[in-house]
């Protein structure tokens, strides 16, 4: 008998996209990003400042930023935090940005 996964198991991924208007407001933004991040157990996997724009009318623009978080609460706990959404408001002050979470996949057996 397979043991059912919970969603709560299941790994989801941030998605940033970001227009940058002023870098040095920015900047205080990143500095205390990952602290926060490590402390909801998130993975920063990678931001790329020159995206391709392969198919679509949707075009993204600005810098995508991808992390993880174990599970739904852990990106919910983050997303919360006091610290964060005190740090946000340089990223609301300095960037235009949209924020997504998907879910990842459960493991297959």
């Amino acid at each position: 008998m397979e043991a059912e996964v919970s969603m709560e198991d299941i790994k989801v991924y941030m998605i940033a996209n970001l227009q940058i208007h002023d870098i040095n407001i920015y900047r205080q933004y990143e500095k205390g990003f990952f602290q926060i991040l490590k402390r909801h157990s998130g993975e920063f996997i990678t931001y790329d400042d020159n995206v391709v724009h392969v198919e679509g009318d949707n075009k993204v623009e600005g810098r995508v930023i991808l992390f993880s978080f174990p599970s739904k609460s852990h990106a919910e706990a983050w997303y919360a935090d006091e610290d964060y959404q005190a740090l946000s408001e340089h990223r609301r002050a300095a960037t235009t940005s949209t924020i997504t979470r998907i879910s990842g996949l459960p493991e297959r057996k």
